[in-house]
């Protein structure tokens, strides 16, 4: 096994939890290693750190498999693999959600999604794509999957140098019918957003349904619905519901026909920011008491941060303006780049520049199979608060 070095006193933030070395990094960056070899961590004493993935060609150089002495067992796959399903288990998260989520379960660079017996799959990282056998092997011998789709869509994977071509193994049907906290949803599996479905959103899902009863719920950005139909068969009178995609809308629609609350729902395609400056001005029939607001994140890299952050406190702000003394917006961020501390900020910003007094009812994240590790902030990207308005 080959190794790479870390220069001089920069291992302080690997020893406090994290899990990447930058190429900055390192003492030297040996362009003779394959990318997505398998290589030994020493720290700039010589003493070993750990074992990962190396990437010559990538910014993120080295990815931690495992650290310290430990040896990496030659099934590693599966064994990782295994214990990310034994940790969801134990919250009886077994059919549908996300089965591995990368350096938190460690397996850098995959993603696994279980839709009943589909998976579909992220290769994110060289050293991943090595091993898509070893990793097709193990997750057939753990799921017992019908079908498996890598999408191999993601930016991240050109950053690596790897291509962007689909696989499937078996048979991946267009869509399939999935059950989360007791309702049912069509899911796109071929053609959707992310891996079809977000996960990710599930606790929060469950925490708002004891505000919806009597309540009129616009529900923004709202994709195939899952908001929206939760608030409907938990006692909201109303549902208006939105998204810029016309395939989300016509899943939304279907999603509430298929839980009974078509008569609730009403989704259709529009422009969020266009609802608000309605809401605020009067002009639609009847004035939202919570208003949902589960953006796509704005932010696609560090240098964005500043603008994104511009947009969410302008839709927050618009949001609050529009809302009555009692009324409630339940608000989301998805990004890595925006810290709980930044989203705590726009939140602020957005409350000062719509006059208006604001109560945080709660602040929340990712869902318990998103696992954060700590120590790793990118781990942690999705921030959830509800607040009033008082």
């Amino acid at each position: 096994m080959k190794e790479i070095k870390l220069k001089a006193k920069e291992e302080h933030r690997i020893n406090k939890g994290h899990y990447w070395i930058f190429s900055n990094e390192l003492e030297k960056v040996d362009t003779s290693i394959e990318p997505g070899s398998i290589v030994r961590v020493l720290d700039g004493k010589g003493q070993t750190m750990g074992t990962a993935f190396f990437n010559p060609h990538s910014l993120i150089s080295a990815r931690f498999i495992v650290k310290g002495e430990e040896p990496l067992h030659k099934d590693f796959i599966f064994e990782h693999i295994d214990n990310a399903y034994s940790y969801r288990k134990q919250f009886n998260i077994r059919r549908f959600g996300r089965m591995v989520y990368g350096e938190a379960d460690a397996l850098p660079g995959l993603v696994v999604d279980r839709y009943g017996d589909y998976l579909v799959i992220d290769v994110l990282t060289a050293g991943m794509e090595l091993l898509k056998d070893k990793i097709i092997e193990a997750v057939t011998k753990i799921f017992k999957p019908k079908g498996i789709l890598f999408r191999n869509d993601s930016s991240f994977r050109t950053l690596e140098g790897l291509g962007l071509a689909p696989q499937t193994v078996g048979e991946i049907p267009q869509e399939v019918e999935i059950e989360e906290n007791g309702v049912k949803y069509v899911v796109a599996l071929t053609g959707g957003q992310k891996t079809g479905f977000y996960f990710d959103q599930r606790d929060n899902r469950e925490f708002m349904k004891p505000y919806f009863k009597d309540k009129i719920v616009m529900d923004l950005y709202s994709y195939t619905g899952s908001f929206g139909i939760t608030a409907a068969l938990n006692g909201a009178s109303a549902v208006w519901g939105t998204d810029s995609s016309a395939p989300a809308v016509e899943y939304a629609n279907r999603n509430a026909e298929l839980n009974g609350v078509a008569n609730i729902c009403q989704y259709r395609k529009d422009d969020a920011e266009r609802l608000l400056s309605a809401m605020k001005k009067g002009e639609l029939p009847t004035k939202p008491d919570i208003v949902l607001l589960d953006p796509p994140a704005f932010v696609k890299n560090r240098k964005a941060l500043p603008q994104a952050v511009n947009l969410y406190v302008k839709l927050n702000k618009m949001a609050l303006e529009g809302l009555e003394s009692g009324g409630m917006l339940a608000t989301s961020t998805c990004s890595h780049h925006i810290s709980r501390e930044i989203f705590m900020d726009i939140l602020k910003q957005a409350a000062g520049k719509a006059g208006k007094k604001v109560t945080l009812i709660a602040l929340r994240g990712q869902a318990k199979d998103h696992p954060v590790l700590l120590g790793m902030p990118e781990t942690e990207y999705l921030h959830f608060a509800l607040l009033q308005v008082r």
